[in-house]
């Protein structure tokens, strides 16, 4: 069975580093699209990771742990992605002079 296994230190190592790139490359064009790639690369991955999990054969059981962590680092890194593409999108908007998604987090932005 093949797992996408993001678990493993440098796997994780590399898509944390991908993926800061991608947020600083979206922060300074002020396009908050790029900040969307990762994010749906992730929910591709936890739909994967959980499909994997609840299909998983009695004579897999040892990878039920490592496909555990993958979702929770999943989870991580959809919340890492979705609070960087609202970060981005109110930088875009601002220089932009268009009302943004979302201003519920103002109160979030302005503490950063």
């Amino acid at each position: 069975m093949f797992i996408f296994n993001i678990s493993n230190a440098l796997t994780l190592l590399l898509l944390l580093a991908a993926t800061v790139l991608l947020i600083f490359l979206a922060q300074e064009l002020k396009k908050s699209y790029i900040v969307v790639i990762p994010l749906v690369f992730y929910l591709i991955l936890l739909v994967m990771h959980v499909f994997q999990l609840i299909t998983l054969n009695a004579d897999y059981n040892y990878l039920s742990s490592t496909l555990s962590w993958c979702v929770i680092i999943d989870f991580i890194f959809i919340a890492i992605t979705f609070f960087s593409f609202l970060w981005v999108d109110d930088i875009e908007a601002k220089a932009l002079n268009k009302k943004s998604i979302d201003n519920s987090l103002d109160w979030f932005w302005k503490e950063l």
